[in-house]
């Protein structure tokens, strides 16, 4: 699977998880400042899961539809740290959940997967 990281994904996480093996774009390096709806499409065009920190992403999947075959999966970790993050990440990818299609969301206590279609 591979995966497009929002821009409020910190660096940190996105170099673990690549460096964990995972194929991850990433916004910041790619097209800054993009507004979530063109996140959102170019998701769906490059065939990427969306990792994001961002609960927009939660309305614009359900009630305007997007998104729906690409997936999100939320990240809902507070207060951020970098190193507990990217752990986070890297245990949740490495879960072998399908992704696809589905909003999920990680918190310390587990991951919830509901279906966008």
């Amino acid at each position: 699977m591979k995966f497009m990281a929002d821009e409020n994904f910190p660096r940190q996480a996105v170099a673990a998880l690549r460096e964990a093996g995972f194929e991850v774009a990433w916004i910041t390096e790619e097209c800054p400042g993009t507004a979530d709806e063109n996140v959102l499409s170019l998701c769906a065009a490059k065939k990427r899961i969306l990792l994001t920190f961002d609960k927009d992403f939660g309305e614009l999947a359900f009630r305007r539809g997007l998104a729906a075959e690409c997936g999100i999966v939320l990240f809902r970790i507070t207060p951020q740290n970098p190193d507990e993050i990217s752990a986070t990440a890297i245990a949740a990818l490495k879960s072998a959940l399908d992704w696809r299609g589905n909003f999920s969301v990680v918190t310390r206590l587990g991951i919830r997967v509901r279906a966008l279609l």
